[in-house]
């Protein structure tokens, strides 16, 4: 599944934490190239549900994503810190793919830089990363639990 920005303007795009155009945490967008990423991006939870056939199966797995955010983020946290590399990329690509899966589009983004920061070999320095995602990720969370979980569940 790409990564990309959802326009918020299209009619048939739901986008979801987009109001703000602030660059803080938890602002709204995450400017990346002239590009702004929503926080969560409807259409994506919709073409999930249209894949699977079934909506319960789309939100479950949502329910999931949301109920292992916390030991997603202990264990890239915890591989970092003992600067265990395979773990931490083991960590951070599960992080990628399965928010961009939700809709989670900045926080995919994010997670695709943290990767690229590892492949470097640079875990010492993704600290101001960690944090973004930390933001990023219980906002994510919130979001899917406040406007699409309840809504559909």
């Amino acid at each position: 599944m790409a990564i990309s920005a959802a326009d918020s303007g299209d009619a048939g795009t739901h986008t979801f934490g987009a109001a703000p155009r602030s660059t803080a945490p938890g602002s709204g967008v995450l400017p990346l190239g002239g590009q702004e990423l929503p926080l969560l991006d409807g259409s994506v939870l919709q073409d999930l549900e249209d894949e699977l056939g079934q909506p319960e199966m789309a939100w479950s797995f949502v329910n999931d994503y949301a109920a292992m955010w916390g030991l997603r983020q202990r264990f890239l946290l915890d591989s970092i810190e003992r600067e265990d590399h395979a773990a931490a990329l083991d960590a951070v690509i599960s992080l990628k793919v399965s928010s961009a899966m939700v809709g989670g589009l900045r926080l995919a983004r994010l997670a695709q830089t943290l990767e690229t920061t590892i492949r470097k070999g640079d875990l010492r320095g993704s600290a101001e990363l960690l944090a973004l995602i930390s933001l990023h990720g219980q906002a994510t969370v919130k979001e899917l639990q406040l406007r699409y979980l309840q809504s559909v569940g």
